[in-house]
């Protein structure tokens, strides 16, 4: 088995030695653009994206619309054009909440015929259906580990097992030997889901890891995207119509299971996390009846473009992405109800428009065009960038890179950054010219138990292909303690989605500043260079994008 930590280190290396041995000459008149970057500025944006009137920005309120109208009101000043549907600057996403009804039920049959009904929100939880109102199904079921096909890494849960026309029960998880980044892609729900339909499933469960962990609350409904047509565009819970069932189970219900099939949970648990697949037929059915309600909501992308100066090249696209969303009004903490998301993600928002003011000062742009993308419904699963990623604005093959900015958590000086996904591709190269033009170091992500590369939106353009990646902080302090994540950590406990994140809480604009300034390099020198972004030779990614 090919030894993936070392393959994906050397092949960043080698993919990137050029710009490690040159530094990179920027054109005076655009690092004199760069440096029209103002934090006074950048914090006004803050003040007013977070200000208490907005009343937290979530989608379909008045309070998100007066976010979009703000963006496009500095789109206009800084001359970015519209870039969204029927030449506007709007992208519409039609966000269904489901909710199961009251009369769902889910009766477990072991292998004797005798029948027990499982106890909703205990035993287990069943997500509802965007599209299917009532579903009725019974299928017996099949371990399948953690519902991972991945022969390049030498592991696949399905070797050896028929799960066509069955119930798949799987942890979520991967094996230890993953890297990080793949056991992130690897136990992503979504594609649990796409592999199980792949192999002829009909249903997924997903087992509690251990007796100590309860099944989710699913009182406030699953949010998904719907289609002009009424057919799903974006979900994280739904992927085919032949995925008849989604539900959670208790870890003793699954126990019980295993016991009457003469079989070892703790055994098995073992075995998946060694690497070694321990699959097997349950003596065992499902049976489940439920109905499913809906709530539609109308929210928007809001999307423009900078036309780039080369003839041909103008038709691709490099994507800057951030969300424009937050929670709303919620549980009050401290008697504040009012979740202003300041650093999540008014400060991402407000990098982003000043890169447009930055592409205003230079008269010529570059050879590509640039997209500024503000998503919908990032807190609600990815859904805005899931939706624009599969359904852009633009042709889809036309993207051919995403720098995406969230919750840059600017609390202290920026010295080093971490490129979130960009070890996976050529975009490594220009990650390293502009760190080392800016004079920041590029470090391996400190904090890699966050999951942060399935996280936020740049993850929705890797699933569809495009090369993408996330700056956020590295370790380095001006102290030498270089434990800047300690720092983060700290101040996540107090302020991250929670209503104190708002316009008064901790900022360094200076590093809102240098951050902007790195994000536009990136993407400035992508949309400069000759040949479109690639994913690194025999990538995990680049392969999956291939298919």
């Amino acid at each position: 088995m090919r030894n993936y930590k070392l393959y994906a280190l050397v092949s960043c290396l080698l993919a990137a030695g050029t710009a490690f041995s040159q530094t990179i000459k920027v054109d005076k008149k655009v690092a004199n653009a760069m440096q029209k970057v103002e934090p006074a500025v950048i914090k006004a944006h803050i003040d007013y994206l977070a200000d208490d009137k907005l009343l937290g920005r979530k989608p379909g309120t008045p309070g998100y619309q007066m976010a979009v109208d703000y963006v496009i009101d500095q789109f206009k000043k800084t001359g970015v054009a519209p870039a969204g549907e029927n030449n506007t600057y709007l992208q519409t996403v039609r966000l269904r909440q489901a909710k199961t009804g009251a009369d769902v039920t889910i009766t477990a049959i072991n292998g004797k015929g005798e029948q027990q009904v499982l106890a909703m929100g205990n035993d287990a939880v069943i997500y509802p259906n965007p599209v299917q109102q009532s579903v009725t199904i019974e299928a017996p079921l099949v371990f399948a580990g953690y519902g991972i096909s991945a022969p390049d890494m030498g592991y696949d849960d399905y070797a050896g097992i028929d799960a066509k026309g069955k119930i798949v029960v799987v942890f979520r998880g991967a094996p230890e030997q993953f890297p990080n980044t793949i056991a992130n892609y690897s136990m992503d729900l979504q594609n649990t889901l796409k592999n199980a339909a792949a192999h002829g499933a009909v249903g997924v469960i997903v087992a509690a890891p251990n007796e100590r962990s309860r099944v989710p609350n699913l009182q406030n409904g699953v949010y998904s995207v719907m289609t002009p047509d009424g057919k799903v565009g974006a979900s994280r819970s739904y992927v085919s119509d032949d995925i008849k069932l989604l539900a959670n189970l208790s870890y003793n219900t699954l126990e019980k299971f295993f016991k009457e099939s003469n079989l070892d949970l703790g055994k098995a648990q073992a075995s998946i996390k060694a690497g070694k697949p321990a699959s097997a037929t349950l003596q065992a059915s499902i049976k489940a009846n439920y109905t499913s309600a809906y709530q539609d909501i109308e929210s928007y992308n809001v999307v423009g473009k900078i036309t780039g100066s080369d003839p041909k090249l103008k038709n691709e696209y490099v994507v800057h992405s951030a969300h424009l969303d937050h929670v709303g009004i919620g549980k009050p903490v401290n008697g504040d109800s009012i979740y202003n998301g300041a650093h999540d993600n008014a400060s991402g928002v407000a990098g982003l428009l000043e890169i447009a003011r930055i592409y205003n000062n230079i008269k010529v742009k570059p050879k590509r065009s640039v997209l500024l993308v503000m998503v919908t419904a990032e807190e609600m699963g990815l859904l805005g960038s899931a939706y624009f990623a599969n359904h852009p604005t633009v042709p889809t093959q036309s993207m051919v890179a995403n720098v995406n900015t969230d919750m840059p958590a600017i609390i202290a000086p920026l010295l080093s950054v971490v490129a979130l996904g960009a070890q996976h591709s050529s975009l490594a190269n220009q990650v390293a010219q502009a760190s080392k033009y800016m004079g920041l170091t590029v470090e391996e992500d400190p904090e890699p138990e966050q999951n942060r590369f399935i996280r936020s939106d740049q993850y929705s353009f890797v699933v569809q292909g495009v090369p993408a990646l996330h700056i956020k902080y590295g370790n380095k302090t001006a102290d030498g303690k270089n434990n800047l994540d300690e720092t983060v950590k700290k101040w996540r406990e107090v302020y991250y989605h929670k209503p104190q994140d708002g316009p008064d809480g901790i900022f360094d604009y200076e590093a809102g500043k240098k951050y902007t300034q790195l994000n536009f390099l990136i993407g400035y020198l992508i949309a400069n260079q000759p040949e479109r972004p690639t994913w690194n030779k025999d990538d995990f990614f680049g392969t999956r994008a291939a298919q």
